[in-house]
C-alpha cells in the first residue's frame, strides 16, 4: 500500500520515517556508504553503518548531516530518496512529506531541505521546528497561552526551547549531543586507559552503562580496543560513574544553555514551567539519571519523555494528520 503522507525525523545520527495508519516504519541511521572516487552510493542507513570502521580506502561511510542541516546536498537527496521510496512501495504516487529542521535553521538551509524532498520524490515538503514536533510528541499541548520548555537532545544538536500559542517563545541551540558524547567517551577511555575504540564501540558504551550523574550502584562494560602503547588488542572494563565524570562537563553547558533561555523568558511563562516542569525528548534522553541531573542544576522538575527517541516524529505523525490545519498554524510560522 502506498504512502500518500510520510513524517520524517530526518536525525544527525538516526532517521525515523512515520506512516499514518503504519506508525513508524524506519528507524535507521543517517549514514550513506560511497565508493570512491565517484561518490556513487552503495548502501544506506543501517546497511552503511556497518560499514563504519570496517571498509577498504576506496569506501566511506559519510553522514550527510552535520548539527541537523544539510552538509552534502547530493548525499542528503540520495538518502531521503531512499527512506521515501522504501516507505512508499510501490511509489505510483508522490506523498505530502513533512520534515524535522533545527530550531535555528536559516532560509538558505530551509530551502535546501525542501528541495532535496521534491527532488527525492516528495509530491510537497513541508519543513517543521524540531521543539515544536518533539513537544507535540511529548502530549505538550503547544497551542495553549501556558509556557512549556521542551530539551530535545538529539544526535548533532541539543536544542532548548519555550512553547506557548502554538510557536517558540525562547530557544537556545548547542552542538552537544548524541555524537559529541560518544566522542568524549572515546576520548576519556583514550586518557585514562590508553586505550583506542571506535564509534561503534563508544555508543554502546553510552547506551550500556552511560549515567549523567554518579550512583551508589555502579554498572559495568567490558570493552575491546587497541593500545596505544604496544598497539596490541586489550580489553578492560569501565564503570557508570566514570562515564558520569567524562560526560559531566557536556551536561553542565547543555544546563547553562537552559539558564539562558530562562533568562529570555517572560516571567509569566517562567512561572508555568516551574510548576508543570521541563519535559526531556531525544535520544539522549535515554541516559540514566539525566532527569535528575537537570533538576539538580536547576531546580526545576525535569521528566523524561514517554519513548523520548520517538518523540520528534510522534509530532510530525500528529502533524500529518491534521496537515492542512498546521499549514495555517505552523507551517508558514518563521
Amino acid at each position: 500500500m502506498f504512502a500518500k503522507k510520510i513524517g520524517i525525523d530526518l536525525g544527525t545520527t538516526n532517521t525515523i520515517v512515520f506512516v499514518p495508519g503504519k506508525g513508524f516504519i524506519i528507524n535507521e541511521p543517517t549514514i550513506v556508504a560511497l565508493s570512491l572516487p565517484d561518490n556513487g552510493v552503495l548502501a544506506v542507513g543501517r546497511e552503511a553503518k556497518d560499514m563504519i570502521g570496517r571498509t577498504p580506502a576506496d569506501i566511506i561511510a559519510y553522514r550527510p548531516l552535520k548539527d541537523g542541516v544539510i552538509a552534502d546536498y547530493y548525499i542528503t537527496k540520495a538518502m531521503l530518496k531512499y527512506f521515501i521510496s522504501k516507505a512508499n512501495h510501490p511509489n505510483f504516487f508522490k506523498p505530502d512529506v513533512v520534515i524535522s529542521v533545527p530550531a535555528g535553521i536559516t532560509q538558505t538551509e530551509r530551502r535546501a531541505v525542501i528541495n532535496a524532498a521534491r527532488e527525492a520524490g516528495a509530491k510537497e515538503a513541508y519543513v517543521v521546528k524540531e521543539p515544536i514536533l518533539a513537544a507535540l510528541g511529548a502530549d505538550i499541548p503547544i497551542n495553549n497561552h501556558s509556557g512549556n520548555m521542551i530539551i530535545n537532545i538529539g544526535g548533532g544538536t541539543a536544542e532548548v526551547a519555550v512553547v506557548s500559542l502554538g510557536g517558540i517563545v525562547s530557544w537556545s541551540s548547542l552542538r552537544i549531543a548524541g555524537n559529541k558524547f560518544d566522542q568524549t567517551i572515546m576520548d576519556y577511555i583514550k586518557k585514562t586507559y590508553s586505550l583506542v575504540i571506535g564509534e561503534q564501540t563508544a555508543e554502546a558504551v553510552k547506551i550500556e552503562i552511560g549515567s549523567a550523574i554518579p550512583s551508589k550502584e555502579k554498572l559495568e562494560f567490558q570493552l575491546r580496543g587497541r593500545d596505544v602503547v604496544s598497539g596490541l588488542p586489550k580489553d578492560i572494563t569501565i564503570n557508570s560513574n566514570e562515564i558520569a565524570e567524562a560526560l559531566n562537563p557536556l551536561l553542565i553547558d547543555i544546563a547553562s544553555s537552559v539558564q539562558s533561555v530562562f533568562n529570555e523568558t517572560p516571567a509569566e511563562l517562567v512561572a508555568d514551567i516551574m510548576e508543570k516542569g521541563i519535559i526531556i525528548s531525544g535520544g539522549g534522553a535515554q541516559l540514566r539519571y539525566i532527569g535528575e541531573f537537570f533538576k539538580r542544576m536547576i531546580g526545576v522538575e525535569t521528566y523524561v519523555a514517554e519513548e523520548p527517541l520517538f518523540c520528534v516524529a510522534k509530532g510530525a505523525g500528529l502533524i500529518l494528520n491534521h496537515l492542512d490545519v498546521y499549514k495555517r498554524i505552523l507551517l508558514n510560522k518563521r
